[in-house]
């Protein structure tokens, strides 16, 4: 029986065309199906609706460094910390210098995916008005888990306009307008940044405390500083000291009138940003507690003050989702994502889930190692272990970070724990 296995992938994003790259070096056909035009997924920038949730000032939150494939480093001009147009620009390279562009087929929508009783993938697209079917020997999903959004349910009704921050495009929108941002997150804490320098006003509200990292320590990016304490020191060590490090840099949240972390690092997703404190002791931004209701344009809080507001923006997290597949099937996203290495399904032996993981740290690094694995185990030169099932639900039940129950902490690693585990399972 031939090697070579017929494989879909879905998405063109960071995860699929590694995904691509890695199944046609070991000389499996591959299809790849996105919805868009171009390769790149989420930093593929558009004003319009679409599956990207950047904004026009984005810039990655981690460092170059360690945001690159293994076997295509980033231009040595592009900075620390490259802009989405970069991003964008790098990926297409990619693509490029890897001839991946005739196996893509653009504008093609994955409408329904199932197995047959032989274990072939029947996968249904649409491109414009055409439908079709086509069979594969295995199925690779790289379609992105920062596209749907999460919108929080408050008592009453706001009559202003409610976005969630992938609808958030250009801050000129903004522009003498006064906003609300609720979260804590990146995307919260980069768009009350961004608000503050053209808005009337600007409020960002916390519903529990952040740890809250600039982007640089000792002039460094600080993801080096960290992968540096964690492979010097035990992983709890290398967190208290972390936490230690960032109090004497930047003090107590409670200095800028934010609630303290109710956990040491790691507790939950750290956020990267050296602005927010910043604009907030220059008065630029002010900080509110959990909201208790809504009232047309007026916000009560918590803490029993009120605002007026004309846009409020839900930087809330996204749900898990794959469209594409029965819910009855597959359907994560509520609860435990039981998989191995984050991408092999215990029960079903030729599907892959590439880039379903959110580390502390960037996503692709460690999706170009996910599909070596995949490339090598369809090739017949990787075998898993017999017991699957057992290792995916000690992954569940013993994740790097023991974080707090939230389908946003589901699928949370340690970027440098994982990569480790990966590359011990590539020898």
């Amino acid at each position: 029986m031939s090697k070579k296995k017929r494989v879909c992938v879905i998405g063109a994003g960071p995860s699929g065309i590694t995904a691509a790259k890695n199944l046609l070096d070991e000389h499996h056909e591959v299809v790849v199906y996105d919805y868009g035009n171009e390769v790149g997924g989420n930093w593929v920038f558009s004003d319009k609706p679409s599956h990207s949730s950047v904004f026009e000032t984005t810039h990655i939150i981690s460092s170059k460094t360690l945001s690159q494939y293994d076997d295509f480093p980033m231009p040595e001009d592009y900075p620390d910390y490259p802009s989405h147009q970069q991003l964008a620009a790098y990926f297409q390279a990619y693509a490029k210098r890897f001839n991946l562009y005739p196996h893509i087929e653009f504008h093609t929508l994955v409408v329904h995916c199932s197995r047959d009783s032989h274990g072939k993938w029947h996968v249904t697209t649409k491109k414009y008005d055409h439908v079709k079917t086509e069979i594969f020997d295995a199925l690779a999903v790289c379609n992105g888990h920062h596209w749907k959004p999460r919108y929080p349910d408050y008592p009453g009704e706001f009559t202003g306009k409610f976005i969630h921050a992938h609808d958030v495009k250009r801050f000129s929108d903004f522009a003498d307008q006064r906003v609300l941002v609720i979260g804590g997150g990146n995307s919260a804490c980069d768009v009350a940044v961004e608000s503050c320098r053209v808005s009337q006003s600007t409020d960002i509200s916390w519903r529990r405390g952040y740890w809250v990292i600039p982007k640089f320590i000792f002039g460094k990016p600080s993801d080096t500083i960290g992968g540096a304490l964690i492979n010097l020191l035990p992983a709890f060590v290398s967190r208290k000291l972390t936490s230690v490090l960032v109090r004497i840099l930047q003090g107590k949240n409670k200095r800028y009138g934010l609630p303290e972390p109710e956990h040491d690092f790691g507790f939950h997703h750290p956020t990267l940003n050296s602005e927010l404190f910043y604009f907030i002791r220059h008065g630029k931004i002010k900080p509110r507690p959990d909201i208790k209701r809504l009232d047309g344009q007026t916000v009560y809080f918590t803490d029993g003050t009120s605002g007026a507001y004309d846009i409020i923006v839900a930087c809330t997290g996204y749900w898990i989702d794959h469209p594409f597949f029965d819910k009855s099937f597959i359907d994560y996203a509520h609860g435990d994502v039981p998989l191995y290495l984050r991408m092999f399904h215990p029960d079903i032996p030729n599907l892959y889930f590439i880039g379903l993981f959110q580390p502390i740290g960037c996503i692709w690094p460690g999706s170009e190692l996910q599909s070596k694995l995949m490339a090598r185990e369809l090739a017949r030169k990787w075998k898993r272990p017999d017991n699957v099932a057992e290792l995916a639900q000690r992954e569940v039940n013993h994740p790097d970070y023991k974080q707090i129950k939230t389908p946003r902490h589901t699928i949370t690693v340690d970027y440098h724990a994982f990569r480790k585990r990966l590359l011990k399972a590539l020898r």
